[in-house]
Parts: structure tokens; sequence; C-alpha cells
């Protein structure tokens, strides 16, 4: 199956979580927000939230600084 992240194509054998997809991606341990098909993903759904063939993430990864 394919989904995209911030407009490039991944391919996954099985439909993945948000948390694999993070994890996949080497994301899981930053600060992050998730969007999938334009709604807001609670970090506590990560683990349960399954994703479907062709849906769009955007993540966007908290940069600190002053």
């Amino acid at each position: 199956m394919q989904l995209f992240v911030n407009g490039q194509a991944h391919a996954f054998e099985a439909p993945p979580t948000v948390s694999q997809v993070l994890d996949r991606l080497v994301l899981s341990q930053r600060r992050i927000a998730v969007e999938r098909n334009g709604a807001i993903i609670p970090r506590s759904h990560y683990g349960n939230c399954h994703l479907e063939e062709g849906d769009c993430l955007e993540i966007v990864v908290a940069v600190g600084g002053g």
C-alpha cells in the first residue's frame, strides 16, 4: 500500500499505524505534529490510528530556538 508523507510516496506491505510510520522515519522520539488528510491526530491516538491506501500525512517537527 502507498501513503504520502509530506508529499513523498512511501510503500508499506500492510496498513501501518501512525506510530509505525514515525518509527520507520525515525521521528518517534521527536516533538512533532501529525495531520492525516487535513485533520490533526492527537499523540495519544498514534498507536491505534491505522492508515489507509492513499492517505496523506503532513508531519511537522518542532524546532526550538531563540
